[in-house]
């Protein structure tokens, strides 16, 4: 329950059922483009508050909406590394319901995850939806870890073949836990060999989490650049 880094003014949000939805203030009368945050995982079964209401993810869907887009969090049950497929349907069912809103634009949408929930995006980069503008991925977990036994399908590295046009945006953390590190450096090398279009925002001195954990300038300067990129993609 950390606090976001970036001071953001918080926008009210509205529950629809397993997705927040935080509306730009200002209405201009065009469909509005959709950013949809997947928070990481596996998460403690005990939790007290689901990450759609920590600060950090309260903090991501205000800061889409000042950027002009629908920020969009999900709340998905990634309790255990055998729940991943069913976290994906969880997260495809809420991209839907976020599609069919009204007053958004259901072609202009963008996807983000965090941690654990990297390897969530495989699906996406595999076979992407022409209405899918752009994936970020915040310093995530690009493959399965060592001693991790998950279905084949959740690998990202892999996926990176089929990807091919699509939109990649990495924030890359020096401080990463070196296993992690390794699937990031993996995702990287993968990237370059099938020429992915991949955008990466380097964070030298910050750690996984570093929008909750490393209040730095530098950490407010990574994650403007990132939602700047993710809204300009949006636009293009």
């Amino acid at each position: 329950m950390r606090p976001f880094v970036l001071p953001v003014a918080e926008v009210r949000r509205e529950r629809a059922g397993a997705i927040d939805i935080y509306r730009p203030q200002e209405i201009n009368g065009e469909p509005e483009p959709i950013i949809v945050f997947v928070p990481g995982g596996p998460l403690p079964p005990d939790l007290q508050a689901m990450p759609r209401d920590w600060p950090v993810f309260v903090g991501y869907g205000s800061l889409a909406a000042a950027h002009g887009a629908v920020g969009i969090t999900v709340e998905h049950h990634l309790y255990s590394l055998d729940d991943y497929a069913a976290a994906a349907d969880e997260v495809a069912a809420a991209v839907d319901t976020a599609r069919n809103l009204p007053g958004v634009g259901p072609d202009r949408v963008a996807l983000w995850f965090f941690s654990g929930g990297g390897l969530l995006s495989a699906d996406w980069l595999r076979m992407p939806p022409s209405w899918l503008r752009c994936v970020a991925a915040s310093y995530p977990v690009l493959a399965p870890l060592p001693g991790w036994r998950v279905d084949a399908r959740f690998d990202p590295v892999a996926a990176l073949a089929s990807a091919t046009g699509l939109p990649i945006l990495l924030t890359r953390v020096g401080r990463e836990r070196p296993e992690i590190a390794a699937t990031v450096a993996a995702f990287s090398a993968a990237a370059t060999r099938h020429r992915a279009e991949l955008e990466v925002i380097d964070v030298p001195d910050a750690h996984h989490a570093f929008d909750t954990i490393d209040d730095t300038d530098a950490s407010r300067t990574a994650i403007s650049r990132a939602m700047s990129w993710v809204t300009s993609t949006l636009s293009a």
